[in-house]
């Protein structure tokens, strides 16, 4: 597949979920850039701004397998991964697949499960295969997780470790819609649910050949360098206890890289990176005595002030 190739793909998908979701245009390019760099979407925000419907739109738009959980309090690891049986009939165990064999799988309110439950999607995020009973079984292509959790309820909820809010490639809040997006929603749904109507607008096979072909997205040693100066800052600010891990610097860069591609370019800029630190950084790092706040927002926009943009020409 041909870089162009991908824009033409997140154009289509992009299209088809506005056919039901309004005024969310750049949160959709952010979850088709997580979505085609392979990596799982953290959706947070109060109830009822459309976290679950963006998340079906996108599972309807593929056209790929999905299942949706509903995380609670007394949901089991193997409510997840499955289980193996006995079958009298055949006098031997027999494994039952849980709902986390699909394609896309939507961890609804993903804070209310125990930590034991939430424990066992770290496997399957990080290294797309589930250890059941001693016998690892291999996930599908593509997988990815979408989840949701609701920020202002604590009661009943167990807050993500750092440890799997690190599997998340990036971090999405919603948001509530303007007056006229108001307005807008009222008018689209007033007579029907247009996500009844909605179909398939790619393929598992054009979706995995795009994941195949975003690292060929040239990024300049200059653009590298000034990913790493960001980074250097969050572990060495003054208000930041726990900085960006190398693995926030990987996905920094793999989303750099499949958010360029999605607007036809073939090599990445400075605005590419100024673009995704806010999602890709701020769930990853810890406010000393504070811990995760929205503080962490303005801290990174003014790392981002602080450190120089570079803008020197180089030959590409």
């Amino acid at each position: 597949m041909r870089l162009t190739h991908i824009q033409q793909l997140g154009q289509k998908v992009k299209q088809n979920i506005e056919k039901v979701i309004i005024g969310k245009s750049e949160i959709i390019d952010l979850l088709l850039t997580s979505i085609i760099a392979g990596g799982h979407v953290l959706l947070e925000d109060v109830p009822g701004t459309g976290k679950t419907m963006l998340a079906k739109c996108v599972a309807r738009s593929f056209g790929a397998d999905f299942k949706r959980i509903q995380f609670t309090p007394d949901l089991l690891p193997s409510d997840l991964t499955g289980i193996h049986y006995y079958n009298q009939k055949l006098g031997e165990f027999i494994f039952r697949a849980g709902p986390i064999f699909t394609n896309i799988l939507l961890a609804d309110e993903i804070n209310r499960a125990t930590p034991r439950t939430q424990s066992s999607l770290l496997e399957c995020m990080e290294e797309k295969q589930v250890t059941i009973d001693g016998e690892t079984h291999m996930l599908t292509t593509p997988f990815f997780v979408i989840a949701t959790q609701n920020p202002i309820e604590t009661q009943g909820t167990f807050p993500l470790p750092e440890a799997q809010l690190d599997r998340f490639l990036i971090k999405i809040q919603m948001g509530y819609p303007s007056t006229q997006e108001g307005m807008a929603i009222l008018k689209r749904f007033i007579h029907h649910n247009p996500f009844e109507e909605l179909s398939s607008v790619c393929s598992d096979e054009e979706l995995i050949a795009a994941q195949n072909s975003f690292h060929d997205v040239f990024v300049h040693e200059v653009i590298q360098t000034y990913m790493l100066e960001l980074i250097k800052k969050t572990r060495n600010h003054e208000s930041i206890s726990l900085g960006v891990s190398p693995r926030g610097s990987l996905a920094l860069l793999r989303t750099s890289q499949v958010y360029a591609a999605l607007q036809g370019r073939d090599f990445v800029t400075p605005d590419d990176v100024k673009k995704l630190v806010l999602p890709v950084f701020g769930h990853r790092i810890l406010l000393r005595g504070r811990g995760r706040t929205d503080a962490a927002t303005s801290i990174l926009t003014e790392i981002l002030q602080s450190v120089p943009v570079p803008t020197e020409k180089w030959n590409i």
